[in-house]
């Protein structure tokens, strides 16, 4: 019988990656999905699953201060860009650690685990302190944000160093990290980039775009009376400013 999964993640785009990738092994039932961490525990609340496929860094309720709020612990498969919580989740006893974009064999070698294990030795385990502590401890310190971010180039997950990323860019419903002038899909939405990393270096400039502030070199007005932005990367790429984004982006800049 295949154990039943239920998906928290707050970028939809990886919610309906994930989704696909499951269906296709024919081994869980979605029992559901949500980008709401708060609704997400609402519905667990409601009705548990046995498997939890849950992101960490979520905006209004982290994955760990979701799994501190359940009442009873499913089995917890961590999925998440950023590499640097992976000490954090293992602490905690999940199953397994996930960094997106998940592949076919991340996912199965997951999914083994959670078999092995089964549901009752996670429902007979009470971790709820160890999540109370993790999150407490993340609450102290200083907003952490990410120095790289997942990839994938073909079958390959890879790691990019964030200060090599000159700019994001959305476009045919997929998200491009540009590095070395080459773009890599990631798993997220520019909107989430936004909330996620360091904003005294990425700045958003348009709603499908957002650039690291220390690849610019310069900006300027363009005949419509617009606003460009010219990166100092070897192609000169020029990005442009949505008008209802000018002013924050001159501010930024110190212009």
């Amino acid at each position: 019988m295949n154990l039943r999964a239920y998906i928290v993640d707050d970028e939809p785009l990886a919610v309906e990656r994930l989704t696909r990738l499951l269906a296709k092994t024919n081994r869980v039932e979605i029992a559901g999905a949500a980008t709401n961490p708060l609704a997400a525990l609402e519905s667990l609340r409601e009705r548990p699953v046995e498997v939890l496929f849950l992101d960490i860094q979520m905006p209004g309720l982290s994955g760990f201060e979701l799994l501190a709020r359940l009442p009873s612990q499913p089995l917890v498969i961590f999925t998440t860009a950023y590499d640097q919580y992976a000490l954090k989740a293992f602490e905690v006893n999940s199953v397994d650690y996930l960094l997106k974009p998940i592949d076919p064999e991340q996912l199965e070698r997951a999914l083994n685990k959670a078999e092995r294990l089964g549901a009752g030795l996670a429902a007979a385990t009470d971790f709820r302190a160890a999540f109370e502590r993790i999150e407490a401890a993340l609450r102290q310190r200083a907003p952490e944000y990410p120095e790289r971010i997942a990839a994938r180039i073909g079958e390959r997950v890879c790691f990019i160093d964030l200060a090599r990323v000159t700019h994001f860019h959305a476009g045919d419903k997929l998200t491009y990290a540009v590095a070395d002038g080459k773009a890599y899909s990631v798993d997220h939405s520019i909107s989430g980039l936004a909330e996620r990393l360091d904003p005294k270096r990425f700045l958003r400039i348009h709603r499908a775009t957002l650039v690291n502030a220390d690849w610019v070199k310069e900006i300027a007005p363009t005949f419509a009376g617009g606003l460009v932005v010219r990166l100092k990367d070897q192609k000169r790429t020029e990005l442009m400013v949505a008008r209802n984004r000018a002013r924050e982006v001159k501010a930024r800049l110190g212009i």
